[in-house]
Formats: structure tokens, sequence, C-alpha cells
């Protein structure tokens, strides 16, 4: 998938998605769909952007 979220691909992946997972996808959702989905990849973008320093070690686990 491209690093553009405003490609058309966007559609074919959403019909995709529903079909593997066999959800019924009405419609009328798709804009809905496809615009979350674009924020989540804009998002995706800035954080993939993010150079971290070779040293950064991840944070620790909480359990409660």
């Amino acid at each position: 998938m491209s690093t553009d979220p405003s490609v058309p691909h966007l559609d074919a992946f959403i019909d995709a998605s529903a079909e593997a997972l066999r959800l019924p996808l009405d419609p009328a959702w798709k804009p809905g769909i496809r615009a979350n989905l674009e924020v989540t990849l804009k998002l995706a973008n800035v954080v993939a952007a993010f150079d971290l320093p070779d040293e950064t070690e991840p944070g620790p686990v909480f359990e409660a």
C-alpha cells in the first residue's frame, strides 16, 4: 500500500478487508471507513517518520 492515504486503492482495500473478515459492508459506510483509514495512515506516517536514537529501549511493562 502506498504511503499516500488519498490513493484510490483504499476502496479496494476496504472491500477486500470486509470480504476477508466476512463483514457485511453497507455502501453508505464506505466514506466513513475511508475517512478513518486516511487519518490512521496519516498518523502512522508521522510515527514512522520519527527517528529514534540507537540507545532507545522499549518502555517497561506494567501489570495490574
